[in-house]
């Protein structure tokens, strides 16, 4: 049986680079944030390396952005449960759009990212972190769930529309595909 070799592109290194840092600053810089919500645009990092190069990429670009994101501008401790969380996202990004996003699959994915890992996982280590009533946190989380599903889904439709046809055509060559 052959071995399936995956080759990271210098290409795809700095891609992904990129979308690390423009993760971070949407995250520390460009998002609202109280105690136990954050309403943002960062998703839209891991969601590009989630079309434009799969959902090992995707989930890579969202965990390494958490955990520099942290070290960095730290919000509050370090928690990697949050990282997990990351992680996950992008790896769910990816395997609903990589290679053939569409708007169906944008909302499933957007879905499952708000309301089973932020609203249910999330909650989970909120409450486990700062010793607060799971069920308590939930009216607020649901809340910030139903804003964000809504947010992502209009941003990745819009996107999905005006730009991500034209950079799917730009990475169209072996250096992104990484099968």
């Amino acid at each position: 049986m052959k071995e399936k070799k995956t080759k990271i592109s210098v290409r795809n290194i700095t891609l992904m680079a990129m979308l690390i840092a423009i993760e971070i600053v949407l995250s520390r810089f460009c998002s609202i944030q109280a105690w136990n919500v954050k309403i943002g645009f960062a998703f839209i990092a891991p969601v590009t390396a989630a079309i434009l190069m799969g959902p090992a990429q995707a989930a890579v670009v969202a965990g390494v952005a958490d955990v520099l994101g942290t070290l960095m501008f730290p919000i509050g401790p370090y928690f990697p449960g949050f990282t997990l969380n990351s992680c996950l996202n992008g790896l769910v990004w990816g395997l609903f759009l990589h290679k053939k996003p569409s708007i169906p699959k944008a909302a499933m994915a957007a879905g499952i990212n708000q309301f089973v890992i932020g609203l249910f996982i999330t909650t989970f280590w909120i409450s486990m972190l700062y010793g607060s009533p799971y069920v308590s946190l939930l009216p607020v989380r649901l809340t910030q769930a139903c804003i964000l599903f809504i947010a992502q889904f209009i941003t990745i439709s819009v996107l999905q529309e005006v730009l991500f046809k034209r950079l799917k055509g730009v990475f169209q060559t072996s250096a992104v595909n990484t099968q």
